[in-house]
């Protein structure tokens, strides 16, 4: 049995991962116009990809849930869960989680069974 939340999730978890790529480049250069032109602008721009993040945290609990009822494997939102929350918490550690979800994203789309279940056709 496939999910389509499993599949919803790991598609906004490869946004996230494009996100996060750029978004070290978008904060450094909003906070030198914030330097150079006086504005305000970097806090905004930050809380957008935070809040993405913290939405991906919740979508992956989510899948996780619905997996464990199903019995899937739960590897990928664990995996997805971990990798939102470290760019969630910080966005210096964009390129662990980046990789986190990569990992994550693979195996939220594959949805295999959870050990020690017997799948029936």
């Amino acid at each position: 049995m496939k999910l389509k939340i499993n599949m919803w999730t790991a598609i906004f978890d490869i946004v996230n991962c494009i996100l996060f790529v750029i978004s070290w480049f978008v904060i450094a250069g909003t906070a030198v116009m914030d330097a150079t032109s006086g504005t305000n602008a970097t806090g905004g721009t930050g809380s957008f990809f935070y809040i993405m993040a913290w939405i991906g945290v919740a979508l992956n609990i989510w899948a996780l849930v619905a997996s464990k009822k199903n019995d899937i494997s739960i590897v990928g939102p664990v995996l997805g869960i971990i990798g939102s929350a470290l760019f969630g918490v910080t966005a210096a550690m964009a390129f662990p989680a980046l990789v986190v979800l990569i990992i994550a994203t693979v195996f939220t789309f594959l949805q295999h069974p959870a050990k020690g279940t017997q799948q029936t056709n």
